[in-house]
């Protein structure tokens, strides 16, 4: 970025800049009206994930306040995509908003015309005390192609390490500095506490890029470079070969098949020592209670390449064919609010909204447990450092995780050599990034 000098304006300039604002915004204040949109239902497709579960507590709350209905399509988040995909290739307006993740199909939405740009509402139709200002610049970025907004984010997250520290403890072991040494960890609490899975992350194959591509980067490999595909380079089948020994020696029966509701299952319920997963699933994990005392939250350790934990942030978006664009702008803007917000991160919901993490409450809440103390480290760590790319930073983003998915899979099935997955994956997703 290129270095700017700022003049400081005149004391008068000031005075009347200041004075303009404030009528401005004491126009604006009165002429927005939550009610404006009363009576109208607003359909919202809502991935059954803990960010939507979260907001849809209160759900009686947005109906009040603008005296509008919500009408609630949710579904697992496999079944959720082939929904909107169904919806929107018939150009149908049976729904008004969405939970999108711009990191894995924003440019494709984007370019099929999927979204409704907010900008203009953002402007225009946002309430007084809306503060988009406060918004993650980094999220909102992600969400913005081609000078349109796509969608306003809801949380921040990315995959940390839930790991039992009282396990740790009696079997001997501590986290290792280094990723390489993660393997050596897990062997250990096998031996210490055969009963118990050593280590557990995402099997499911279009799931695991999410996880596995922190592996990938802190190996120091990466997914693309000068238009071909990198898997095949030395670091990236270190990584492949890393990540699938750790799922096949050490993961649970049928991990193939584990995404993040399985591994929080499991985690839960006393039956892995280290999981693999989203920053978003501390509720879950600590549902019940019976791992609020045991349990300690890191970032993945560094390896060879450094440490690049992946952080992402879903959006909530609107459809470019409803017919209610301002009304589902309401709900994207009365769920993204500062006081929504609030309540969202009492829920584990990491905020995207500078003010709320700073917040007293949130502070309060906390310090409440030591393990949500770690899991805010963590997720300031993921925010600092992260990086989101997760797959290949091209259109066909989510046919990418398919293959790497596949690949990784392979390894862990027994099927391939590192060399012969990758080379397979390479061939396809070169072909992919061709068509770009």
């Amino acid at each position: 970025m290129k270095n700017r000098t700022f003049r400081r304006p005149a004391l008068r300039t000031m005075a009347l800049l200041v004075a303009a604002a404030c009528t401005g915004t004491a126009a604006f204040a009165q002429a927005f009206d939550w009610k404006k949109h009363q009576g109208k239902t607003v359909t919202f497709l809502a991935n059954n994930n803990p960010v939507a579960n979260a907001l849809l507590k209160y759900k009686d709350d947005f109906e009040q306040q603008t005296g509008m209905k919500l009408k609630v399509d949710s579904y697992q988040e496999q079944q959720m995509r082939q929904r909107l995909v169904t919806v929107m290739n018939s150009r149908s307006d049976e729904i008004d908003v969405f939970m999108s993740l711009p990191s894995r199909e924003g440019m494709q939405f984007a370019k099929a015309g999927w979204y409704a740009d907010l900008s203009g509402l953002v402007k225009t139709a946002a309430a007084p005390d809306y503060d988009f200002a406060d918004l993650s610049a980094g999220m909102l970025k992600d969400a913005t192609y081609e000078k349109q907004l796509t969608g306003i984010p809801m949380n921040v997250e990315g995959p940390v390490l839930y790991y039992r520290k009282d396990l740790f403890q009696k079997c001997g072991v501590s986290l290792p500095r280094s990723l390489p040494e993660l393997e050596a960890v897990a062997a250990k609490l096998k031996s210490c506490e055969p009963d118990v899975t050593p280590f557990v992350s995402r099997g499911l194959k279009p799931a695991l890029p999410f996880t596995y591509s922190v592996f990938l980067h802190n190996m120091g490999g990466q997914y693309m470079k000068d238009g071909k595909s990198q898997l095949c380079s030395k670091e990236g089948q270190a990584s492949m070969a890393l990540y699938a020994k750790l799922l096949k020696d050490y993961g649970p029966p049928g991990v193939v098949n584990y995404s993040f509701y399985q591994i929080s299952s499991l985690y839960r319920g006393g039956k892995a020592a280290m999981a693999f997963e989203s920053s978003n699933e501390l509720r879950n994990v600590m549902d019940g209670g019976a791992r609020l005392k045991d349990t300690a939250i890191a970032v993945l350790p560094a390896g060879p390449g450094g440490s690049h934990p992946t952080v992402i942030g879903w959006t909530m978006s609107v459809s470019a064919h409803s017919k209610n664009k301002e009304a589902a702008w309401y709900f994207v803007q009365w769920a993204t609010s500062p006081a929504v917000q609030a309540r969202l991160a009492l829920d584990g919901v990491a905020p995207p909204r500078s003010a709320v993490a700073k917040s007293p409450g949130y502070k309060a809440w906390t310090d409440e447990q030591p393990v949500r103390a770690e899991w805010v480290a963590a997720v300031n760590e993921l925010a600092r450092t992260g990086t989101s790319e997760v797959g290949y930073p091209i259109v066909a983003n989510p046919a990418s995780r398919d293959h790497v998915g596949q690949a990784v899979q392979e390894l862990l099935l027994g099927q391939k050599s590192p060399a012969e997955a990758c080379a397979a994956a390479d061939k396809q997703l070169d072909a992919l990034i061709a068509k770009d």
